[in-house]
């Protein structure tokens, strides 16, 4: 026993004779020769590493040692009198890091101690921590120097960054969360204003906090990352503005697009009254409308990419007017004018007001023939083709579209041509006389057919208008070939879909195969969407003098409506614009 204490009395000794040696080398700025600069396996390790430096990439030029490390180390010295153990390694660790000897530098890290020298470091960090607040006159020296402390934790944060250089992601969290930890349970109300001003501990706490959620992810640990995300922005680790709202948007990110529905922070964690969100996209919205806050009192420099993200989070979960809200409250100039008015009128329309979002557009798209408002263009169109007195404007705003593509993306040319036979199909039905309202029809129908054409018959809404104008138009055969294609298009999963191809059916008196349709229908459609379809069979059977099986529907179609008046109100159903005779 008393052997092997003198061993290890003699490394140390050696070890700190090769600090010694490194740190004077360093600080008169001469190069150590190799044997001076790297300790043998005698005095750090079991097995030689020497022979085995891994380095990070091949033929990579040696960095530089930070001298400011070696002045953390001196200030050590000067303070306690010596360098311990762990502070050694901490130094000798750090050393291999920079020369890229990721492998080595590990090996060094690893020899130290953390669990025997954890309880020194908290008690530092916590008198540290009373001497800055000025809560207590216990002015008792502590068993640490702050430089010490700090060493170690630089050499666990490099341990993490070594780990994670190497791929082994999960221990690399791990060795960020003890340092976390240890500070958390030092200081529970937080880390006071210039903590570790004169060193580099407030640097290495604010990075490890940074860099640990990052780490989870990378380890596929998507629970743990949140709780990290969570940590860093609930405890006191003095970051900067920046660097919180950085986390902020990583985070929030992650909450809309990891795919893993994390749990609700509990009430503990919140300060008091304060919104607690119950879902992933609530908190995501809650820390993107932060931002915002923060870029409108000036705390951080606008990104265009929150506006993006909130955008997307509100219109999921159907929160478009409190996305005006916050658009409307960017500042100007923040924003394109344009831009700012696109915004807005989408969430107007999106929320059903289409006056407002029409209004908007209009002033948006008054004498400008911008390429960039394509899509202004077209969503103009489509409002205004909903209404027979606006339906010259939808005519204008389509042609407008068109011209401003050029025939450049095939997909958006054939929605743009789609919302013009809208638009014509609309405004003929406002013409007295006949040649006229003619004349638009057939251009309706041109528009609409160029529209399939040029989307090669793929899109839903295209073929459906395709089938709809040509059953208008009394075209039944064409019409019924598009409503066939409609529905193996859509799979049979749309109503809208059904219900068109048995009314065309009923158009052509062929009421049984039209019955046959709705049948099939309500065989693959739950209870609560049957309402229409039992509307439609209902009426197909009165159309056979089927009197008695129209009343036995009839009672079916009360029976759904009373029920879903009591669980969820009365709700609005899409209108068809098809009226065919039964």
């Amino acid at each position: 026993m008393r052997n092997e204490n003198q061993i290890k009395e003699r490394r140390k000794d050696r070890i700190s004779v090769k600090l010694g040696k490194i740190m004077q080398c360093l600080w008169s700025g001469e190069q150590p020769r190799g044997e001076e600069m790297v300790p043998s396996s005698e005095f750090l390790a079991n097995k030689d590493y020497t022979n085995s430096v891994y380095s990070s990439q091949a033929g990579e030029a040696e960095r530089k040692p930070d001298t400011g490390n070696i002045e953390e180390a001196e200030s050590s010295l000067r303070e306690s009198g010596s360098l311990n153990y762990e502070e050694a390694r901490a130094l000798l660790g750090r050393y291999e890091y920079q020369k890229g000897n990721l492998e080595a530098a590990l090996h060094v890290f690893e020899g130290i101690d953390i669990a025997a020298v954890t309880p020194k470091v908290k008690i530092t960090l916590s008198k540290s921590g009373e001497t800055l607040k000025r809560r207590s006159q216990n002015f008792a020296s502590p068993p640490m120097s702050i430089h010490a402390v700090s060493l170690l934790f630089e050499a666990m944060f490099l341990k993490a960054k070594s780990l994670l250089a190497l791929g082994r992601y999960k221990e690399a969290a791990q060795s960020c969360t003890v340092i976390l930890d240890i500070v958390e349970s030092s200081l529970p109300a937080g880390l006071p204003e210039n903590f570790g001003g004169d060193c580099k501990l407030q640097e290495t706490i604010n990075e490890a906090v940074e860099l640990l959620p990052g780490l989870w992810k990378l380890a596929d640990c998507p629970s743990e990352a949140i709780l990290s995300y969570r940590r860093a922005l609930l405890h006191q680790w003095n970051l900067d503005a920046q660097t919180t709202a950085k986390i902020q948007k990583e985070f929030a990110i992650f909450l809309l697009y990891s795919g893993d529905e994390a749990i609700p922070p509990t009430l503990q964690s919140q300060m008091d009254r304060a919104f607690v969100p119950r879902n992933n996209t609530e908190e995501a919205i809650l820390l993107l409308i932060i931002l915002l806050r923060k870029f409108t009192l000036k705390k951080i420099e606008w990104d265009p990419s929150i506006l993006d993200h909130l955008s997307y989070a509100l219109s999921i979960s159907g929160g478009l007017r409190a996305l005006a809200d916050q658009v409307e409250k960017l500042l100007p100039g923040v924003i394109d004018r344009k831009e700012r008015f696109h915004i807005l009128a989408l969430c107007y329309h999106g929320e059903g007001d289409d006056l407002s979002a029409l209004n908007l557009w209009k002033k948006m798209l008054k004498g400008h023939e911008d390429p960039t408002c394509v899509l202004s263009f077209v969503f103009a169109s489509k409002i205004c083709g909903e209404s027979t007195k606006c339906a010259e404007d939808g005519i204008s705003f389509a042609d407008r579209a068109i011209e401003n593509l050029h025939g450049k993306c095939h997909q958006l040319v054939g929605v743009a041509n789609c919302m013009l036979g809208i638009s014509l199909s609309s405004y003929s039905r406002s013409r007295v006389r006949d040649s006229e309202r003619f004349k638009r029809q057939s251009e309706a129908l041109k528009s609409l057919e160029i529209a399939g054409t040029m989307t090669r018959m793929s899109d839903p809404g295209i073929v459906y208008q395709l089938c709809l104008e040509n059953a208008e138009q009394r075209k039944l055969d064409t019409a019924l070939h598009y409503a066939k294609c409609l529905l193996k298009l859509e799979g049979g999963f749309n109503l809208e879909g059904w219900i068109l191809l048995a009314r065309i059916l009923s158009a052509q008196k062929r009421f049984p195969d039209a019955e046959t349709i709705i049948n099939a229908a309500l065989d693959q459609t739950g209870k609560w969407d049957q309402g229409e379809l039992l509307q439609t069979k209902a009426k197909l059977q009165i159309a056979q003098d089927l009197v008695k099986e129209a009343i036995e529907t009839y009672t079916q179609l009360l029976a759904v409506l009373r029920v879903q008046r009591k669980s969820f109100g009365s709700g609005k159903k899409q209108k068809v614009r098809l009226s065919l005779a039964c």
